[in-house]
């Protein structure tokens, strides 16, 4: 995490801070909501949470009255170097996905340009109240690329891991590169990011990806991995790395919407966790969003967001997209038997939890996502006295599923440290931000030509033909995945099974 050298008030960095009189959300293991209460923050770590605090000389008070006090919420798949290309996909599908990015013009952004979408991403993510955030990056097509990636992710004043991605190679070339290898170790040594790889695993029964397991293993770098996505991943992926002893609880399945029963008894055998990206999912196709299936199996939960190239960068979104899904299948499932749901089972609290602690559990961070003496001082104040959809805060919980937007988002502490106030930023250099950004838009554009950037950014309608691999560095094709799924919400169908 990079360090601010001043607070709010152009003080002491190490200046406690105490947020009085509002709604805390713990988020502790009983979910104690506690009214008219404070967060009081010493040397970096929550102090004490309680009504009327008593607080050391020279403590920044910060009014939340009226507001809800929550822990700092955890994005755990967040592709950060896409973000100079904000809303460009906004029509594309998973396939379209694929041919821009891996097939056609990933290769065209330079180092500056992965800096410049991970600068963005990464203030964007502060703002919304997004205090921890997985750079799920696998843009890096080389070492510079890297560098360039985790300086821009120092650069601001938040809490990010760089998970090492390279989609223009296969993972077992890149993770056993030495330079990649060297990277890694002297970033590691350095202590300011968390670091893991991220690659896929496509299924190929000659399992290539071991070696990229292997050096993942040997650098003690969890592993993060798009699984049970349409048309590229699937059960044999699961099964590969279960036989292989690969599956460990630091793994996270990011997506995991196109799996049968017999990948997530594998998941929640072996304690991984699945991170869910709903908008994207019932969007760009990977699956229908998988929440009452790993709910089923006990599989921990993480939220993310996946991409800006198509979708909002805001937990918030994240949460309220996962309550609907869920909810509308329910439904749908219901009526289509001539039933009725007249409970439902996903709560505003649980994705609430999902936003916070299945983060910090995904992660292993035990000191995150929770608001509680000895934890880290990653705090968020949602109060917004200029709004009317601010008041009145009557169910916490469904106020910020469902009320709340970044908008509202007051303050934002990191470790300690004030890095939003009164709904500004501190220490952002937005307009410089803004000029990086348009440096990388204009390259790309030259780059492309105006023909291929408008085609881009205007699919036309897909034909017939579907993408069954979009890893150029593999010749493997999938005959399975398609398959995955015997109807819209069950499992494959008797026919399905013995055709594999």
């Amino acid at each position: 995490m990079s360090q601010p050298d001043t607070d709010v008030a152009g003080q002491a960095t190490d200046r406690p801070v105490v947020l009085r009189n509002g709604t805390v959300l713990t988020m502790d293991d009983a979910h104690t909501v506690l009214p008219d209460a404070d967060v009081l923050v010493v040397d970096g770590r929550i102090a004490a949470v309680g009504p009327q605090l008593e607080v050391p000389a020279g403590t920044l008070e910060i009014d939340a009255q009226g507001g809800v006090v929550m822990p700092g919420m955890i994005d755990t798949h967040r592709h950060m170097w896409q973000t100079a290309m904000r809303g460009y996909g906004a029509d594309w599908t998973l396939t379209q996905y694929f041919v821009w990015y891996y097939l056609e013009h990933g290769k065209a952004f330079r180092p500056e340009d992965v800096y410049a979408g991970n600068l963005l991403s990464a203030w964007d993510a502060v703002e919304a109240g997004v205090t921890t955030t997985v750079d799920w990056s696998h843009g890096l097509q080389t070492v510079d690329h890297a560098e360039a990636a985790a300086d821009a992710l120092l650069a601001v004043p938040g809490r990010f891991l760089l998970a090492y991605g390279n989609i223009q190679a296969g993972p077992w070339e890149w993770a056993t590169d030495p330079a990649v290898q060297a990277f890694l170790k002297r970033r590691q040594d350095e202590g300011k990011l968390g670091l893991q790889l991220a690659f896929d695993v496509t299924g190929d029964p000659a399992f290539p990806e071991k070696p990229a397991f292997e050096a993942a293993r040997e650098l003690g770098l969890p592993v993060t991995t798009h699984a049970g996505v349409w048309g590229a991943t699937n059960d044999d992926g699961i099964r590969l790395m279960h036989e292989n002893g690969f599956m460990t609880p630091e793994t996270v399945y990011v997506h995991a919407a196109t799996l049968t029963t017999d990948s997530y008894h594998r998941i929640a055998a072996t304690g991984g966790s699945i991170s869910v990206s709903t908008e994207s999912e019932q969007s760009a196709g990977q699956g229908y969003p998988p929440t009452w299936q790993v709910r089923r199996h006990g599989i921990p939960v993480s939220l993310s967001m996946d991409t800006s190239v198509w979708w909002s960068s805001d937990l918030f979104s994240a949460m309220r997209s996962t309550l609907g899904a869920d909810r509308s299948r329910e439904h749908l499932e219901a009526h289509a038997q001539g039933q009725t749901v007249t409970q439902v089972h996903l709560r505003a609290e649980q994705v609430v939890d999902w936003a916070t602690r299945g983060g910090a559990l995904a992660l292993g961070r035990d000191d995150l996502g929770s608001l509680e003496p000895g934890k880290q001082g990653d705090v968020v104040l949602i109060k917004n006295d200029r709004s009317p959809v601010s008041f009145p805060v009557l169910n916490p919980y469904g106020h910020v599923a469902f009320q709340a937007q970044r908008g509202d988002v007051h303050t934002v502490l990191v470790g300690g440290r004030v890095v939003k106030h009164e709904h500004q930023l501190v220490g952002a250099d937005l307009a410089s931000v803004r000029r990086t950004v348009e440096a990388t838009v204009e390259h790309l554009q030259s780059t492309l030509g105006p023909e291929a950037w408008a085609a881009g950014m205007n699919p036309d309608l897909p034909d017939d033909d579907v993408l069954d691999n979009p890893y150029t560095y593999t010749e493997y094709k999938s005959h399975s995945t398609h398959g995955a799924r015997g109807n819209v919400f069950g499992e494959p169908s008797l026919d399905q099974h013995t055709a594999h």
